[in-house]
């Protein structure tokens, strides 16, 4: 019985771990789009104060074609991480699809499960430490 234990730790444990690698990449899709919001904020008060909007007029200011190109970086990698968001996303719901297998019913009313799974039962008085 100790090695099933074993397994089941080591099963809730990669459960956890894809679970905080989706999350991590959903923070990093919302930093970068934070970024490239407040990027475009300042490529518009850049071109309001300099009164030129067109990017190919020769006069458009420098930190706004450079600011432009930064957002259009971040915005690529924000489409690479969402590619990545969808491979995570598959890889943690078979890990707790699995972990859901190996776990029986009972198990799941009264010990403790993962936060993820949103399956998780206050334990009875009798059984809380």
């Amino acid at each position: 019985m100790k090695s099933r234990e074993t397994s089941l730790r080591l099963k809730r444990f990669l459960a956890e771990e894809k679970r905080r690698k989706v999350a991590d990449i959903e923070h990093m899709i919302r930093e970068f789009e934070h970024m490239a919001q407040e990027l475009d904020r300042q490529i518009q008060a850049e071109e309001e104060r300099t009164g030129i909007r067109d990017k190919s007029h020769f006069a458009y200011s420098t930190f706004a074609k450079a600011a432009a190109q930064r957002r259009d970086n971040l915005r690529a990698s924000i489409a690479n991480l969402h590619t990545k968001l969808e491979e995570a996303v598959r890889e943690r719901d078979e890990a707790c699809a699995e972990l859901e297998r190996l776990v029986p019913d009972a198990q799941l009313e009264t010990g403790p499960f993962p936060r993820h799974l949103g399956r998780r039962v206050e334990q009875p008085a009798t059984l809380r430490r």
